[in-house]
């Protein structure tokens, strides 16, 4: 290459690189505060991001600036490499500093996106910044609050492991002015149970067996979750003897077998019975009591006939006024009462007809005669002794005395 062509070239580049430095230069004369630009991240320290915006100096972003929401560091809010936007805060060129805000130019722009995602009733994903006092703050582009009785659809008392998680949100209250986001995670979750109980509910019918898991314990019963949707087993469903209160049987996580009684879609409503998926208690006794056995019984109910005394859990059998006693009684008031253990005696049982005859007296020795009866049997048989005797003589008397006359009327 000849000298005269490099020289050239040399005063090309030259002229290149100034017109180069006079756009630059151009560019920072238009740059001012208030301007929106976009860079690239070159550096992350603790408390501050450095950013590229073709200044002749880097912009500065603090950890303040980099986020609606409070950040341990500014690695949190941004990663070298990464494109943003940013609004110029302050120009210091005597300082050559260049302050600029992610932070504004993402909540200028999510209040728009906000209004429309509430207009639109949107679900949106934020992630747990802080766990404040009262609920949780999310990061929306702008500071967001999901109160503590709108995250879940259960009631919640302790949130200190809820940051960092991802939240599925529905924006219920703006107000620009007072710089306030209110959002709800429960909205979304009742949206989802309601249409998969909707679902749940089609897909039932009545003596279907399904495995569940007791949510909740009241008075009267036991809620049960079928797959998203719950069904209430009633106290009297609970088990085949007498249940006093639903802890007795079940305690909340426990898994239980239930059989659908009863679907009413119009009110959502299900009724199960846990007791119905096992074998009833006739069931149960047909083959261990027979005929002859002698059991243990409580006495459940009296009656003017006799009484009911249970035998086996849910299982309850007569014995009637005439087997209670070898003496005669009234009523079986006089010797019984109701939670009464007794010794019965098994007289006949008929699982598939649900009846058993006992009797308590058969258990029992029959007393001895009492001295007394002896004593009034013995002057009976005296006075028809000496009756006979004094017929005998009587008739002596009478043939003797008559004989002669009698014999006229052979």
């Amino acid at each position: 290459m000849s000298e005269e062509i490099k020289e050239v070239q040399e005063v090309q580049e030259d002229q290149a690189a100034e017109v180069s430095q006079e756009e630059s230069m151009a560019n920072v004369n238009i740059l001012k505060k208030g301007d929106v630009v976009k860079g690239k991240v070159i550096k992350i320290e603790a408390d501050q991001a450095f950013v590229d915006v073709g200044y002749k100096y880097d912009g500065v972003v603090p950890l303040r600036e980099l986020s609606s929401v409070s950040l341990d560091n500014a690695g949190e809010g941004v990663e070298i490499g990464q494109e943003i936007e940013l609004k110029v805060l302050t120009i210091n060129d005597h300082k050559e500093t260049l302050v600029l805000s992610k932070r504004a130019v993402q909540g200028e722009k999510a209040w728009d996106k906000l209004a429309a995602d509430l207009e639109n009733k949107t679900i949106l994903e934020a992630k747990v910044a802080e766990v404040v006092k009262g609920g949780l703050v999310v990061d929306v582009g702008l500071r967001g609050f999901v109160p503590a009785s709108m995250v879940e659809r259960n009631f919640v008392e302790d949130f200190s492991d809820y940051k960092g998680r991802t939240l599925r949100l529905r924006v219920k209250e703006m107000d620009k002015e007072k710089n306030k986001v209110i959002l709800s995670q429960k909205d979304v979750l009742d949206e989802e149970f309601d249409a998969k109980k909707q679902e749940v509910l089609g897909q039932l019918s009545v003596g279907q067996e399904l495995s569940g898991t007791v949510q909740r314990l009241t008075q009267f019963g036991a809620f049960v979750d079928i797959g998203g949707v719950d069904g209430l087993v009633h106290i009297s469903e609970m088990a085949w003897h007498h249940v006093e209160s639903p802890s007795e049987v079940v305690k909340e996580g426990d898994q239980v077998k239930v059989q659908v009684l009863k679907v009413d879609p119009a009110n959502e409503r299900i009724s199960l019975s846990i007791k119905a998926t096992q074998p009833g208690p006739w069931q149960q006794v047909a083959g261990s009591i027979n005929i002859g056995d002698i059991v243990t019984g409580t006495v459940k109910r009296l009656v003017q006939f006799g009484a009911f005394i249970e035998v086996a859990p849910g299982v309850e059998g007569l014995v009637h006024i005439s087997q209670i006693s070898h003496r005669h009684i009234g009523t079986p008031h006089e010797v019984l009462k109701e939670g009464q253990e007794v010794q019965v005696k098994v007289l006949d049982v008929n699982p598939s007809e649900k009846r058993v005859s006992l009797s308590i007296k058969e258990t029992e020795e029959a007393p001895a005669r009492e001295p007394k009866q002896e004593r009034e049997r013995a002057p009976r048989r005296e006075r028809e002794s000496v009756s006979h005797e004094e017929m005998q003589g009587l008739n002596l008397t009478l043939g003797e005395r008559f004989g002669d006359k009698l014999s006229k009327f052979k």
